[in-house]
């Protein structure tokens, strides 16, 4: 067995947390995800202003445990070192120098593209040409250059981009001896790696159904026990906050993802093979995974710079919402028009009583889209709607940047290993057993993160319809029966007959729960249920016109469906929803984060008999 922990799920994670796992019970390796699509345009950011293109607080922590690692010969695996792990590696030499550590500190380097010729970078997703200079380019690396560093006798392993799953796959490699065909453990441990990657939403962070969590605000992290098939048991440590339940488990295997054909460069893992069961308080298994033969391309993240940006919010109070809005828009646009910019997103969000109205605007010239715009808005402020007031004072607009995935043949990227300064031995198994699209996870507060795939898998079960209002919608899970007093706190009581039998109109999330996250310029959107009953039902009712019936904004949209019976769950896919990535998305979630709750406040007529 070999015991995976993770301390980090993006940029920006608790600080504490690698103490918490080092000394709250007995591991193997230490593992922490830092990055994220907007995490690299953040550090190009940094590195431009002289600033390390690294993630410091990963050297934060490390001071806190670097000693105690060494002593119990805990391993350090992470992805910290960004888009400078050669810096990142001699930052941690440096710090073990201050502690007076003897320390052996290996990087990887090699996913770095920026400035080749990528054959006018494709878009993956739209097949659209790059249209501009790469200001990043990071291909995803798998486990083997990890595995090799390992093997190679290092304490900690700093790489740069790599898929988030590969922390884990890496040390299972070196741990068990895995070759390259060894397609249903690499696949098993692909899954342990999503499981833990986004750190406590494995365990209870996040969850839908959260008044199961107990102690929530003292969360514990997770980790993983990998054994030499693939296997493993998710965990956490005894003692600490949170739940690692069946449904903790499949709310994070569902989140960012899109076809049940999770790729990646060591391996394609079939996620409609996964089996889970709970073994346990805050034990379950995950076994029974098969793999498949990566194919011959890999993934490259690239963000480019696209021009400069400016939001103002204004809230609307009262009666008349819409028309309120329309005025507003009316006194905006008289001062500086609309179509002068190269983009505008407006977007009116309802809340309790009251409507928050968003306007941003995205121009090449960063002066329209600066005071030019903020100040006219302000101007409106006594010629608009009663009850005029904003959230934003005046302000210059903010670069942004756009990321753009796009494939290469995997034989043009060669992963380089470093130990101590000193370049090892060509990896076995790196050249000729890459995947395409491989998921990225959650990472950044922001981000975390994550990168747009669409191949059109050959999976049976999925289907791919432009989303048009129709029908009702439905759903069906979560946790133990629903009683009368239920009903009435999630939805209307009126019961009615169906083909079903009898039916009780109430909110979708009454029993179902979801996921949702970003994948590049597109969302995810997954949903479970508890039952193989409810999933019969969800199956049948959750269509994706239903869906665009209880999430209008998506009307329009291309959405794939599948379905991961195994898990009593769906899957969507909602090409498009945030435009070009997180950092150019124009939305208020501009990560898809809260659109599976907005999905399970929608109603639904749910048959008696399944709640």
């Amino acid at each position: 067995m070999l015991r995976v922990a993770n301390c980090s799920g993006f940029y920006g994670d608790r600080l504490s947390a690698a103490r918490e796992m080092v000394e709250g019970g007995p591991i193997d390796v230490l593992t922490g995800d830092w990055l994220a699509e907007l995490t690299m345009l953040i550090l190009a950011g940094n590195r431009s202003k002289g600033r390390p293109g690294y993630a410091p607080t990963f050297l934060r922590q490390l001071e806190e445990v670097l000693g105690t690692c060494l002593e119990r010969g805990v391993k350090i695996v992470s992805n910290a070192g960004g888009l400078d792990p050669a810096g990142c590696a001699e930052a941690v030499r440096e710090l073990a120098g201050r502690l007076g550590l003897p320390v052996r500190v290996a990087h990887v380097t090699g996913d770095d593209l920026t400035g080749r010729d990528l054959g006018g970078a494709p878009n993956a997703d739209t097949g659209e040409p790059l249209p501009a200079p790469a200001l990043t380019a990071n291909a995803y690396l798998g486990g083997r250059p990890i595995a090799a560093a390992l093997s190679a006798g290092a304490d900690v392993v700093v790489t740069g981009r790599v898929t988030d799953a590969a922390l884990v796959t890496g040390p299972g490699i070196w741990r068990y001896g895995w070759g390259p065909d060894d397609f249903d453990a690499l696949a098993g441990s692909v899954v342990a790696g999503h499981v833990i990657e986004c750190g406590c939403q494995a365990t209870g962070g996040n969850y839908a159904f959260f008044g199961e969590v107990p102690d929530l605000a003292h969360c514990g992290f997770p980790l993983v026990e990998l054994e030499a098939d693939g296997s493993s048991v998710v965990t956490k440590h005894p003692g600490t906050g949170g739940l690692v339940s069946v449904g903790t488990v499949t709310a994070q295997l569902l989140y960012e993802i899109a076809s049940p054909r999770y790729l990646g460069p060591d391996v394609v893992a079939r996620f409609d093979t996964i089996r889970l069961e709970q073994e346990g308080p805050d034990r379950v298994r995950v076994f029974g995974v098969r793999g498949e033969a990566p194919s011959d391309t890999l993934k490259v993240a690239v963000n480019y710079l696209a021009g400069y940006r400016n939001t103002m919010t204004l809230v609307l109070t009262g009666l008349d919402i819409e028309a309120k809005a329309r005025l507003a828009e009316e006194a905006i646009w008289s001062r500086v028009p609309r179509e002068s910019f190269d983009e505008v997103h407006v977007e009116l969000t309802p809340l309790a009583g009251t409507a928050l109205l968003r306007v941003t605007v995205m121009d090449a010239d960063r002066r329209k889209a600066g005071r030019a715009f903020s100040s006219a808005v302000v101007e409106t402020g006594l010629a608009s709607y009663p009850g005029f007031y904003g959230l934003t004072p005046p302000g210059d607009a903010s670069p942004y940047g756009v990321y753009w995935p796009t494939l290469v043949p995997a034989e043009t990227v060669r992963a380089r290993v470093w130990l101590d300064g000193r370049e090892l031995p060509a990896v076995p198994g790196t050249d000729d057993a890459s995947g395409t699209h491989a998921a990225s996870g959650a990472g950044e507060a922001s981000g975390t993160y994550v990168p747009g795939t669409d191949e059109k898998p050959d999976v049976p079960g999925s289907s791919e319809v432009t989303a048009s209002p129709a029908a009702s919608g439905g759903g069906g899970e979560a946790a133990g029966s629903v009683d009368d007093a239920d009903l009435g706190r999630h939805g209307e009581r009126g019961d009615t007959e169906s083909g079903d039998g009898e039916t009780a109109r109430v909110a979708l999330g009454t029993i179902v729960g979801a996921r949702s996250g970003d994948k590049g310029g597109n969302a995810n959107l997954g949903v479970w249920v508890a039952t193989p009953e409810r999933f019969e039902w969800l199956e049948a009712h959750l269509t994706v016109d239903r869906l665009a019936e209880l999430l209008p904004f998506t009307a329009g949209l291309r959405v794939e469906r599948f379905e991961l019976p195994n898990l009593l769950a769906l899957n969507f896919v909602v090409h498009g929803l945030l435009g070009r990535g997180v950092a150019a998305s124009p939305r208020l979630d501009a990560q898809a984060k809260a659109l599976g709750e907005e999905l399970r406040a929608g109603l639904a007529d749910i048959p008696r008999r399944l709640l």
